[in-house]
């Protein structure tokens, strides 16, 4: 078990939000005794009492709740990452504290050793898991935490001694950093979402970045070239002549830290050493972005230490995540395949490559973003044989598409139905043997459902019912 490296006492602390993240911290700041004056749970406007409340008032934990009003003076305030730094609620708790700061960076001032950071806006949770399952294939201790799942202040107080901590961190908990400092730092990729949320794509692509901010000489950033923002992220990290591995899944950068495929394999190369690994139609997980998540993913676990055999047999070993190009069943030789956390357009771009083009019945809508969708409708006209379009963003895909098909003389099939359950069966109608029915949505999926888990599990027990029947319609 490791010990809070906090060498001062954190005095009066507020904690703002009372979600899973705002019960862990204040959870974890009541274990730390002495070292904590007092604790205020700030829950917000929409908060109640309840039996959580009362448990952590019988802790000790002040609650203000069903308001976003913060008196009092406080020496440090912690914020769920939902709250944008922007709202009343975030500036006001600012104002009555020396210092505010998010979930992760309080977490690592506590247990700062062996982090490991991993964002993007598509591809880290796969990239978190595999990595985690890299550094054990290695023998190494390694826990996936952060936006993937589990909070990481809530993992402290029994971490091991020597343990790694791989973060999936969003754009949300890095924007709230300041001396967050990861050994292996990776960025993903960096493409239009929760522009609402930061205020810019500008801004959202500075939060991404910060996960580099205090990165230093014997560090590794591992950065995509894919995409302008990362290319521009890359030549800042190189004028601070940090170690900078670019990855490319179509080119060797050519560069002394790199990661590519070449000759079908994936290839990393730090500091001029190279290591051939597996052949990308070996891989479990399939697609040029999951080729790309494996790269990350590998050369984390060799800067680490992980021997390059250990690195072939994890990578061999792991399974498609939930949710996510996750396969369903077939029957009469129609594959279903869950992607629903494909909740932007550059997801299901990416996604698709992972397919045969012309196989594949995509269905596509739910809560409308209002992004572009130019690129995106190239890209099923390309590749899709029918997309079926559904929801509150369905209509203004389908017009999009339709738009792609007149440009392109592409024969694609532009289905609309008002919801995905009718949008299920319209794919299983026009589906053919050979082919795949993909929910990768590109949305979220707000208008229909609580969350894309809840979606993705719809789509499964609708496919469930049809490998069990053994038969489409």
């Amino acid at each position: 078990m490791q010990e809070s490296s906090s060498a001062a006492r954190l005095g009066d602390v507020a904690v703002l939000g009372m979600g899973h993240t705002g019960e862990a911290v204040c959870r974890y700041l009541v274990g730390l005794g002495e070292q904590v004056s007092s604790v205020t749970l700030f829950g917000g406007a929409s908060s109640h009492g309840g039996d959580l409340t009362r448990e952590l008032e019988g802790l000790g934990v002040h609650c203000v709740l069903g308001t976003e009003k913060v008196e009092g003076t406080f020496d440090l305030a912690i914020a769920s990452p939902g709250i944008p730094i922007g709202s009343a609620f975030f500036q006001a708790a600012a104002a009555h504290s020396k210092e505010i700061v998010g979930e992760p960076e309080f977490a690592w001032r506590e247990s700062p050793q062996d982090w490991v950071g991993i964002t993007g806006t598509n591809g880290k949770t796969t990239t978190t898991a595999l990595a985690t399952a890299l550094l054990r294939a290695g023998g190494c201790p390694a826990e996936a935490v952060g936006n993937i799942g589990t909070i990481i202040t809530s993992r402290i107080a029994n971490r091991e001694r020597g343990s790694w901590f791989v973060a999936e961190l969003s754009s949300f908990q890095l924007a709230t950093t300041r001396l967050l400092r990861p050994r292996v730092a990776c960025l993903m990729n960096v493409t239009p979402d929760h522009v609402e949320w930061h205020g810019s794509m500008e801004a959202y692509a500075q939060a991404k970045e910060r996960v580099f901010a205090n990165l230093a000489a014997g560090d590794l950033a591992v950065v995509s070239d894919g995409d302008e923002w990362c290319r521009a992220i890359i030549e800042r990290l190189d004028a601070r002549g940090l170690r900078v591995c670019r990855v490319d899944v179509r080119r060797d950068p050519g560069v002394p830290c790199a990661a590519f495929v070449r000759d079908g394999r994936l290839v990393v190369r730090l500091d001029g050493t190279e290591h051939v690994l597996v052949s990308t139609d070996d891989l479990p997980i399939r697609g040029e972005h999951n080729e790309e998540d494996a790269l990350v993913a590998s050369a984390v676990a060799l800067e680490l230490g992980v021997a390059e055999g250990d690195v072939c047999r994890g990578l061999l070993a792991f399974s498609p995540l939930e949710h996510r190009i996750e396969p369903c069943g077939e029957v009469a030789g129609v594959r279903f395949v869950n992607d629903s956390k494909a909740t932007n357009t550059d997801s299901v771009e990416k996604a698709l490559t992972a397919f045969e083009p012309g196989s594949v019945c995509v269905l596509l809508g739910g809560h409308d973003k209002g992004t572009d969708l130019t690129s995106l409708a190239h890209a099923v006209a390309t590749r899709c044989r029918v997309a079926v379009c559904y929801g509150a963003a369905g209509e203004r895909i389908a017009r999009a598409l339709k738009d792609a098909i007149a440009t392109s003389g592409s024969a694609l099939e532009v289905v609309r139905e008002p919801h995905m359950r009718e949008a299920f069966s319209a794919a299983c109608e026009r589906a053919q043997a050979g082919d795949a029915v993909l929910l990768s949505p590109a949305c979220s999926s707000f208008d229909e459902f609580h969350n894309m888990e809840e979606r993705g599990e719809l789509f499964k027990r609708l496919a469930a019912e049809r490998v069990t029947a053994g038969r489409l319609c």
